[in-house]
């Protein structure tokens, strides 16, 4: 039975190793937010978060030894303070890591290695973007659109603080699990996060509106204009393949195995390319 066998070895001598570690984790502190190989990611968390532990603890003991690991003692400051501060109530889980497909060249697993609560917290971001998108799609009533965008989500926040009452087996406004990720995200936050979280999630949602709106009165300007290359500048305006709207009926999974983009060629189906489809819904034909 092997034992003392805590981290990996990277190929490196035990030196190299731990100082390539303690220089990971150095630019997590200074950035809070890098990007790196996966096995590298998870190995410098573990040390991230004894760090930020010692910083919590504030004695000296305590800071010595995050003086003793870090590369740049100008960031113990941030660490026994700013730190300290933000995560005084939260019992652990400093860190997160978010996959980022595979490097070019030799295919290594990349990880996006951030901490919780950072001013760039991407889970924060996508969040919001969930609620703005979900809440967008049950409000596209009988009017369309154009409806929607003068009157605008108005009981957003009303709709965030109720959700994070809800418990999970209960029904609300947002699906399950963008509920469960408001919940988890505002638990140990300040008292403003749920308002900076209502106004990303209404930014996002004028963002959805806007977009096909502009698309159409840009083509009907164009035709009015007569002009003989229309579409020129709506290229990132328009619907990718796999890319749906609010208020569509099909997934994204759905999307993106082909099942509306089937080609009917004649020929037996496992010779036929199956294509990504676009759902829209009918909604937005009002647009």
């Amino acid at each position: 039975m092997k034992h003392g066998i805590a981290f990996r070895k990277f190929s490196r001598t035990s030196s190299h190793r731990m100082l390539m570690l303690r220089n990971l984790v150095t630019s997590l502190f200074e950035h809070e937010q890098i990007k790196t190989t996966l096995p590298k990611a998870r190995d410098t968390a573990r040390l991230a978060e004894k760090i930020i532990t010692m910083g919590k603890k504030g004695s000296l003991p305590a800071y010595r030894r995050a003086n003793a690991f870090l590369l740049k003692p100008a960031l113990l400051p941030k660490v026994f303070k700013d730190f300290a501060q933000r995560y005084a109530d939260r019992p652990g889980g400093y860190t997160r890591i978010h996959k980022f497909g595979n490097r070019p060249g030799d295919n290594a697993p990349h990880a996006i290695l951030e901490l919780v609560d950072n001013p760039r917290d991407l889970r924060f971001e996508m969040t919001a973007r969930a609620v703005g998108w979900e809440l967008l799609g049950k409000r596209l009533g009988p009017g369309g659109p154009k409806a929607l965008a003068r009157s605008g989500i108005t009981d957003l926040e009303q709709i965030v603080e109720k959700e994070r009452t809800l418990g999970p087996d209960q029904r609300g406004e947002l699906r399950a699990k963008t509920r469960w990720n408001v919940q988890k995200l505002l638990r140990f936050r300040s008292a403003d996060a749920a308002a900076t979280l209502v106004a990303k999630a209404e930014d996002h949602a004028d963002t959805l509106l806007a977009r096909p709106l502009a698309s159409k009165e840009a083509v009907e300007k164009d035709a009015n204009d007569g002009d003989e290359t229309p579409y020129a500048g709506l290229k990132s305006l328009r619907l990718k393949a796999g890319q749906t709207l609010p208020g569509g009926a099909r997934s994204a999974l759905s999307l993106a195995q082909g099942a509306l983009g089937k080609e009917v060629t004649g020929r037996p189906r496992w010779f036929e390319r199956r294509k990504l489809g676009i759902d829209k819904a009918t909604i937005w034909d009002q647009a």
